[in-house]
């Protein structure tokens, strides 16, 4: 497990651009058979990518956690969310089969032991990712569609961010302890998501960004409001934003991405908006 620690903003402010990518970007998520996880001091979320090939890969394949979280099982004390971004694939929780679609998401309650991920088809594999809060109380796993999702149209096309937020692991969907997670798909031609920038010091985030068109890039954009930063990114891989930065971005073409909350509260109007023209 990759082990991400939290970061001084005063600090990022003198990193390289290798520096910037090591301590935030997680890349190579998807690899086959393999759980590829990155633990975040930072609210400590877990980020795991899954891509079963050939066989039925468990949760905690090559992970060690009681050394990492001091528990029996990886969701002993927390919840999680899981969105399918490659080939029909199915998840078994506790002996129970869920089958998950392109962009299809499964809440998974804290206290679940045993979980399972497993691909309809080798050669067109899942890829399972998920994000993974503390918990303190069991809801209810839970499969959700593109139609369970709520529906918030933003943005315009003259300012290049048309785009609609799907929100599935919700306040407004469904009950969890501190797990938000969400699909955002940028209409063709908009490039913008989330501007005006924000931040929001009672929550981290994570994105990972999908659907770019071959030989694109996204440049993530991430730091202070007046002291900006970016991040190229490409394909499948995720970015860690710490409560105090910024986190929206620009692509070189539309794209889709997936934001995943975890802190103090599921406030969604709470933000500390930047005005673009304070930008730094």
């Amino acid at each position: 497990m990759d082990i991400r620690y939290s970061s001084n903003p005063n600090d990022v402010k003198r990193y390289t651009t290798e520096e910037l990518r090591k301590e935030f970007l997680i890349q190579d998520l998807y690899q086959p058979d393999q759980v590829k996880a990155t633990y975040s001091h930072v609210d400590r979320m877990v980020v795991l990518g899954i891509m079963p090939v050939t066989k039925e890969v468990p949760i905690d394949q090559g992970i060690d956690v009681w050394a990492n979280f001091g528990t029996h099982f990886f969701l002993e004390r927390r919840e999680a969310g899981v969105f399918n971004l490659g080939g029909p694939g199915s998840i078994t929780v506790d002996g129970e089969k869920y089958d998950l679609g392109f962009q299809d998401c499964l809440y998974i309650t804290m206290g679940a032991k045993e979980v399972t991920f497993s691909s309809a088809d080798g050669s067109n594999p899942a890829r399972f990712y998920l994000v993974s809060a503390p918990a303190h109380k069991s809801y209810k796993t839970t499969f959700l569609s593109m139609t369970d999702a709520a529906k918030r149209p933003c943005g315009a096309a003259e300012t290049a961010n048309a785009r609609v937020i799907n929100q599935f692991i919700h306040p407004d969907v469904l009950p969890t302890c501190q797990l938000s997670m969400g699909l955002t798909q940028l209409s063709p031609g908009s490039v913008w998501n989330t501007m005006p920038a924000h931040t929001h010091e009672r929550r981290m985030e994570v994105y990972t960004y999908f659907n770019i068109p071959e030989g694109n890039v996204v440049f993530h954009m991430m730091g202070q409001g007046q002291e900006t930063r970016h991040i190229v990114m490409q394909n499948y891989e995720a970015v860690i934003s710490p409560s105090w930065s910024i986190h929206c971005g620009c692509g070189t073409g539309s794209y889709t991405f997936i934001w995943a909350m975890g802190g103090e509260n599921q406030a969604f109007d709470d933000m500390d908006n930047i005005p673009i023209t304070e930008l730094r």
